[in-house]
């Protein structure tokens, strides 16, 4: 399996209890997550999750800490993922989708309850949480 190391951004807004998602297409459907995507060569995981999250929703980010890291094999497609996501603030830019694959289609700010109905993918103790209380947790979804 080949290794592909994917990075997250949680950007929560304290003030209006809402999450930043964005709507990625997958085929002929589509589904909500947080922004995010693969870490290219030579990249780090901070210069990657900026750049993910300025591609798919517009925002300059800045990393406040580590959400997760989980893992999950992809076994159609051969990828052992390993997935770091981050605690962000946004420091700049505008909402706006500028992704250069187009795999996304939509950026909206949603209240964390709506957010985690439409992730029902994820298991009950990974669902987003707001607070960045300075503790993260390691999670292996299994194969998929």
């Amino acid at each position: 399996m080949k290794r592909v190391d994917v990075v997250c951004a949680l950007i929560f807004d304290d003030a209006k209890q809402q999450i930043l998602l964005v709507k990625n297409k997958s085929g002929d459907s589509a589904y909500w997550s947080i922004p995010g995507g693969a870490v290219e060569a030579g990249e780090t995981l901070e210069e990657a999750v900026k750049r993910e999250t300025k591609e798919e929703t517009g925002f300059d980010i800045d990393i406040t800490g580590l959400f997760s890291v989980r893992e999950v094999f992809f076994t159609e497609r051969g990828h052992h993922a390993v997935l770091f996501t981050f605690h962000a603030e946004i420091i700049g830019g505008e909402m706006k989708v500028s992704d250069p694959d187009h795999e996304i289609e939509e950026v909206r700010w949603m209240d964390l309850q709506t957010a985690n109905d439409l992730m029902t993918y994820l298991p009950d103790h990974v669902k987003y949480k707001s607070s960045n209380d300075g503790s993260a947790f390691y999670y292996f979804h299994g194969k998929v």
